[in-house]
């Protein structure tokens, strides 16, 4: 199996239990119930799904020199994560998001980057993965400043390594200093050296400023636009309406490092995944995290299109469920898996 590193954005994620109804007046005390403390951020959720799965990851992040950031240390090292490159760093405090997520309502965040702001890639060693995925580009500033060419650079170091890359983005605040950001260029500077590409729709309508609802012409407008820039699989994910992949040529995936270039029978296809039926909604944070982790392990399986779509879809539905993305879990979302997932192991 190929090794996998998983490099930018990183927090933790506080998440008060909210009982349906409006918002609360100023000075009135509201009862909620208990606060779930997690890891959060792409490092964290694609990382951990990854190990989970069977993956060996190494992570690449900037933390503070504060309890936040001890208690994501230990948990990535709980879980099984070499830690040694992680920064730890005096100059900033550790990232943290207030989920606020009410019952039959989507989540919103109260978010401080934190030593994300750091962050730059400068530390990332491109030659000791087979596999670079980078999350959450707009919430690491120094990484897109420029117009993205620190990010440009880091991917086309990991290829001239033989590695094949990979980047997830985040939705882009308008009011934020992300949202004044060009992204055309930062987008189309990345796209060069860009293998896979897994946002959320969401993700590009905010960055690329399209009022336009959900739609598979929208989805397939867009993944012609990354396609023509140069990436060679573009994963784009839609909440309920699913997940919708778009692959380049076989000449493209020649080039794209060692593992996409092991999945070659993937060019030139559309595949369209219905999500998996979750009856019981525990949260949809880190969801599109969790569909970017099991499409990457597809790839360093070395499995079928159609079998990391099913991967992809069953690692979103146990997020969403609360459970760990263990394969036997996602064998018993999905049949039939257990067995691709066992041999990749």
């Amino acid at each position: 199996m190929y090794s996998i590193a998983v490099a930018g954005h990183i927090c933790v994620d506080l998440t008060p239990e909210l009982h349906a109804g409006g918002e609360p007046a100023p000075g009135q005390l509201v009862e909620v119930g208990p606060l779930s403390i997690r890891v959060g951020g792409s490092v964290a959720n694609t990382g951990l799904v990854l190990a989970d799965l069977g993956a060996e990851v190494t992570p690449y992040t900037t933390i503070g020199a504060d309890g936040l950031g001890a208690l994501l240390t230990g948990e990535l090292q709980g879980r099984g994560l070499d830690t040694s490159h992680v920064v730890v760093s005096p100059e900033g405090a550790t990232s943290y998001s207030v989920v606020v997520e009410r019952p039959g309502q989507d989540r919103t965040f109260w978010h401080h980057t934190g030593a994300n702001i750091l962050f730059d890639g400068a530390d990332v060693d491109s030659g000791s993965s087979d596999i670079l995925h980078v999350g959450y580009p707009p919430l690491l500033p120094a990484l897109v400043a420029g117009g993205g060419a620190p990010l440009a650079g880091l991917l086309a170091r990991s290829h001239a390594a033989g590695g094949t890359t990979s980047v997830d983005l985040s939705v882009v605040d308008p009011d934020s200093a992300a949202g004044a950001a060009d992204w055309d260029a930062i987008l189309n500077a990345m796209c060069a050296h860009t293998d896979v590409l897994s946002p959320s729709l969401d993700d590009l309508t905010s960055a690329l400023r399209i009022e336009e609802g959900f739609s598979v012409a929208l989805v397939d407008r867009l993944a012609a636009r990354f396609l023509t820039a140069g990436v060679a699989v573009v994963a784009i994910s839609a909440g309920p309406h699913g997940l919708f992949i778009r692959t380049g040529t076989a000449a493209r995936f020649r080039s794209s490092g060692r593992a996409l270039a092991g999945v070659a029978h993937w060019a030139e296809r559309s595949l369209d995944v219905p999500p998996v039926a979750v009856d019981d909604v525990v949260t949809t944070n880190g969801a599109g995290d969790a569909a970017s982790a099991g499409l990457l392990f597809a790839i360093a399986i070395g499995a079928s299109l159609e079998e990391a779509g099913r991967i992809s879809a069953a690692c979103s539905a146990a997020v969403i469920q609360g459970r760990r993305a263990t394969p036997a879990t996602i064998a018993t979302l999905t049949p039939g898996l257990g067995g691709l997932l066992a041999a990749g192991r």
